[in-house]
């Protein structure tokens, strides 16, 4: 029982800190919110700063960063490339859409 105890109490000062940072990001992500990027700096700064505060909780929260089976890290990057590829889908097609066609009735 004193092992399992003395196993948590170590990993308890790292909770604490995630969950501070996590506070401290989540003031920091209102506050960038109130600044104007030029382009879509805003959108880039803020999926920034979600991708810190979600590797964050993966790597304490989920145990992640103890973890040494390498089956979990090569599916976690197999899941990071396919996301890649499903957010860069719609910047690859913008370019397949076919000219604008005007639309008219039958009797024009």
């Amino acid at each position: 029982m004193d092992a399992a105890h003395a196993d948590v109490s170590k990993h308890v000062k790292a909770y604490l800190a995630v969950f501070a940072a996590l506070a401290i990001l989540t003031i920091v992500t209102v506050l960038v919110a109130q600044i104007d990027f030029p382009g879509a700096g805003n959108v880039i700064v803020a999926l920034l700063i979600a991708a810190f505060k979600a590797s964050l909780v993966a790597a304490i929260f989920m145990h992640l960063k103890w973890e040494r089976a390498p089956w979990i890290w090569i599916s976690l990057v197999f899941c990071v490339v396919f996301f890649a590829v499903l957010m860069a889908l719609p910047v690859l097609t913008t370019n397949d859409v076919p000219p604008r066609v005007e639309h008219t009735s039958w009797g024009r």
